[in-house]
């Protein structure tokens, strides 16, 4: 097996390295091999991510990436490095779970899916400026062909998983052509799947349940902004995007990241959650790799270790420790 690690910026160097001491432990026989990415790399050679990055990541076919800085205005040349990766890599589906989690601030009950497609919609970055910078226009891409296989993907987790429930979420009736197609076609694709309950809801009315009732979501199906929205929220019955991992997924590859951002406050402290990369690389054990034991054993830990009281100060301030403290204690219950 082998894996291409891309810390990328500020915690990335702090997280990522937690996760793949983790990972050795369960799998000493993961070959590593580093590559870089990110706005550092951008300010000091001109591109976010390298041709030699992409290269070294298809021929691993597994990716953990850590985080990136992205500015929030146009900079020349710059873009974000793992939207343009999903897209060139062809990893089209992206996995966000959100389980209960012994901390303060998760819910108990809550164990949701979000499969959110992962190459159109807005994200395809299609965007203009016009009328003397007066008007803005994005474009919203949404294909058949991109819905039909995110969809089946969603359904064939469903039953995998022995999940009872598909949500499909859309807004088909503001936007009748473009999410009117995903919903026509994720309906198409669960008559094929009669064993599975099938229901759809409008994507302000998902918003609402996820905030009133999370525990009624098993899997939702959905376009590429509403599960980036959606699954941040969800994060929050989880106890944050500190713990909430992510695993985007095509054929025969698979990118592995924590939901959180590059955190630069704090890079370097030592005080980062690595539990978010620690558990994506648990999905990328259990979804790619088909190691299904070795997954369980380090979600397990994770868990142990989180409810022994163990935890970062983004937890819960008083009695917390630092970012290798909580790795060994995570290390030290796996066998």
């Amino acid at each position: 097996m082998k894996l291409c690690v891309i810390e990328g910026d500020a915690v990335g160097h702090e997280v990522v390295p937690a996760a793949v001491k983790v990972l050795q432990h369960v799998a000493p026989d993961i070959s590593v091999h580093s590559a870089e990415a990110g706005w550092d790399y951008f300010q000091q050679h001109g591109t976010s991510l390298p041709a030699s990055t992409i290269e070294l990541a298809i021929e691993c076919r597994a990716v953990l990436f850590g985080a990136v800085s992205s500015p929030s205005y146009p900079v020349e040349g710059y873009f974000t490095p793992i939207v343009r990766l999903r897209r060139t890599l062809q990893a089209y589906a992206n996995l966000r779970p959100t389980r209960y989690l012994p901390v303060p601030t998760a819910r108990e009950g809550v164990d949701l899916m979000i499969v959110r497609e992962n190459t159109e919609d807005l994200y395809v970055g299609h965007e203009q400026t016009t009328d003397g910078g007066r008007t803005s226009i994005a474009e919203k891409v949404i294909t058949r062909d991109a819905t039909e296989r995110v969809s089946r993907l969603a359904y064939e987790l469903a039953v995998s998983s022995q999940r009872e429930k598909v949500t499909i979420v859309h807004k088909a009736n503001v936007l009748p052509q473009s999410d009117g197609l995903f919903r026509r076609v994720a309906l198409e694709i669960a008559e094929a799947y009669p064993e599975i309950m099938t229901d759809e809801l409008l994507v302000d009315t998902a918003a609402y349940w996820m905030v009133k009732d999370p525990s009624r979501y098993d899997v939702i199906l959905t376009s590429n902004m509403y599960g980036d929205i959606l699954s941040d929220m969800a994060a929050a019955w989880g106890g944050g995007l500190g713990l909430a991992p992510s695993l985007s997924v095509g054929e025969g590859i698979a990118i592995a990241e924590p939901v959180h951002g590059s955190a630069p406050d704090i890079a370097g402290k030592g005080i980062a959650n690595p539990t978010a990369t620690i558990l994506s690389v648990a999905m990328l054990l259990r979804h790619h790799w088909r190691n299904i034991e070795a997954a369980k054993q380090v979600e397990d830990a994770v868990y142990a270790t989180l409810n022994e009281g163990n935890h970062t100060s983004d937890i819960f301030s008083s009695d917390s420790i630092s970012t290798m403290a909580f790795t060994d204690q995570v290390c030290s219950r796996l066998t």
